[in-house]
């Protein structure tokens, strides 16, 4: 009997996944284990293999096309098997779309029926929509509302269904008021432009769906220090010249941010609606810059590592970030952030938090600059930090004292080593 494998749930944030690539075609046989396909996510390109076995009969998403996760991949069974059921169970929903076109002109009785459940619908719509989302993980929407939302540039988030266990249907799109959404930005070029424009890749869109959603639903406030580095970099110049393993002021600030959260735990919390949960694990993420956007890999129990562990993980998983082989292992489970443009010249910068954490640390770059020190003018080495906080989770005090335990931390490094 054919059975269907469908588009798997590679990470925790999936909602559609990209075929990059098929290494099989239709006809071809299937064991247990083969490699089927490499699969875009949000945040990698990974192998999915085959659980079943069995002939190729059918392919359901083409090399470089988009469909969420629960759609076909593709069929398996025996060679010459009859599909034509599950491929038209598959096309049930899009032959049905129609249907309600008829029923706003001429099927009275499917009307009234449809208000009846309409109104059964409006009392409970929220609650069914939370489950539908829980189920599954996505909404359930109809092809027609789903191509009417894209055209209307409408997040199907925002859409309350009035179908059958919560489905966002044609009409509900038809009376979508997008008062509070910002509307879909229109270009219409005029003669002689040019430009290039490029499909979002799952990355991008995961940032942008993450991103905007913790900014405008966390209330963010931001808290700015300067920090003397002097010391940081003679302890990181000893240490270099010693060790085979060359560590960098990232590493050592991952140290210090590890060290201060075990000392200030409200900073390693998470919103949790009706809770605030704060992690006994100090699992540090750190933004690494590729190609598509912004990947954060996690360091886990970075209270418990010295500088040298800290900078050959970080060093390991900026390469397989750069490779696209992080693993979901890799980026989940992280309670604080660290963002570091300092590198690039960057002086200072606000960070978005990266949720669930409570705070995100954007780093600047070192700088020489003339300081007073014992009343005398001297050339010091500062660098500029600013946590972004959550205000649901921690107040201005207590992320002023995180950063001064930071700012101690780094000015006498060695205080880190005991």
């Amino acid at each position: 009997m054919a059975e269907v494998i469908k588009m798997p749930r590679l990470s925790d944030t999936m909602e559609e996944g990209t075929v990059a690539k098929w290494h099989v075609s239709v006809g071809d046989s299937i064991s247990d284990g083969d490699l089927l396909a490499e699969i875009e996510t949000d945040k990698a390109t990974m192998e999915f293999e085959s659980y079943e076995e069995g002939t190729l009969l059918h392919i359901g998403i083409e090399e470089g096309e988009s469909a969420p996760v629960d759609s076909v991949l593709v069929i398996l069974g025996e060679k010459g098997e009859d599909i034509s059921g599950l491929l038209s169970g598959d096309e049930s929903a899009t032959k049905e779309e129609p249907k309600e076109e008829e029923a706003d002109t001429s099927d009275v009785e499917e009307s009234s029926k449809q208000s009846v459940a309409e109104e059964d619908s409006s009392t409970s719509s929220k609650s069914q929509k939370e489950t539908t989302e829980d189920d599954g993980g996505r909404l359930k929407v109809s092809p027609l509302a789903r191509k009417m939302a894209e055209d209307k540039g409408i997040d199907l988030n925002q859409v309350e269904g009035s179908g059958d266990g919560g489905r966002i249907v044609k009409r509900d799109i038809e009376d979508y008021k997008p008062s509070s959404q910002p509307e879909k930005q229109q270009h219409t070029p005029t003669a002689g432009d040019s430009y290039d424009e490029q499909p979002v890749s799952q990355m991008r869109k995961t940032i942008a769906r993450r991103l905007s959603n913790s900014k405008f639903t966390a209330p963010h406030f931001y808290l700015t220090m300067e920090i003397t580095m002097d010391k940081a970099l003679e302890v990181r110049k000893s240490i270099n010249a010693a060790e085979d393993v060359k560590i960098s002021v990232n590493d050592m600030i991952v140290k210090a941010c590890a060290v201060a959260l075990k000392q200030h735990p409200a900073i390693n919390s998470s919103w949790m609606g009706d809770t605030i949960r704060q992690n006994h694990n100090i699992n540090i993420g750190v933004a690494v810059a590729v190609d598509e956007g912004l990947l954060v890999p996690v360091v886990r129990n970075a209270d418990q590592k010295g500088f040298k562990t800290i900078g050959e993980e970080v060093k390991e998983f900026a390469a397989k970030a750069r490779d696209k082989k992080l693993q979901p292992s890799d980026w989940e489970g992280n309670t604080f952030t660290i963002s570091n443009l300092g590198m690039f010249g960057i002086d200072e910068f606000t960070a978005i938090i990266n949720p669930p954490d409570a705070c995100i640390l954007a780093i600047g770059g070192v700088k020489e600059v003339p300081v007073v020190r014992d009343g005398s003018l001297k050339v010091g080495n500062v660098m500029k930090v600013t946590l972004s906080c959550d205000h649901r989770i921690v107040d201005g005090v207590t992320g002023a004292k995180f950063l001064q335990t930071v700012k101690s931390m780094l000015e006498d490094p060695m205080r880190m080593l005991l």
